[in-house]
């Protein structure tokens, strides 16, 4: 049998570059190799619309099952990939993981709640509490000034 999966993941450590890759992908409805510098300098600002609206997403292919391994999303006894969520900024640095069993998804809105406060928190400084959304209060990241927001949230 496999070894087990192993966590955290040997290659992606949050807060450090993510790990380089190059995949074949579906790329506009046609299949091109893409690499992760490809997009570096480019982070995606979600909509102020509601909804998806049309998706226009790149589709990797992980054949050799390397960019699941390096992420830590391998179920490697079953050589398949958990339900993983990765967040990578547009200086390739990676800034969150989220791994789910097989059978429950992940949130969309999630996933753009933490693009928004990671964004947020690059331009301001200040720190996004559990559940901000864009135009909650913030913390600012020091003693005295965090008083200000538990005073308000106590």
């Amino acid at each position: 049998p496999l070894p087990t999966q192993l966590w955290p993941p040997v290659n992606a450590r949050i807060g450090k570059p993510a790990p380089d890759f190059k995949a074949a992908a579906v790329v506009d409805g046609a299949f091109k190799e893409v690499k992760l510098s490809d997009y570096k300098g480019k982070i995606n600002t979600p909509r102020k619309e509601g909804g998806l609206g049309p998706l226009n997403i790149t589709l990797l292919a992980d054949v050799t099952r390397r960019l699941s391994e390096d992420y830590g999303v391998l179920k490697t006894d079953e050589g398949t990939a958990y339900r993983g969520l990765i967040i990578i900024d547009g200086k390739g640095v990676l800034r969150q993981i989220t791994v789910n069993n097989l059978p429950v998804g992940r949130s969309v809105d999630e996933a753009l709640r933490l693009v928004q406060a990671f964004q947020y928190t690059d331009e301001h400084g200040e720190v996004c509490p559990a559940g901000w959304k864009p135009g909650s209060d913030t913390i600012k990241p020091n003693v005295d000034d965090s008083k200000e927001y538990f005073s308000k949230h106590n």
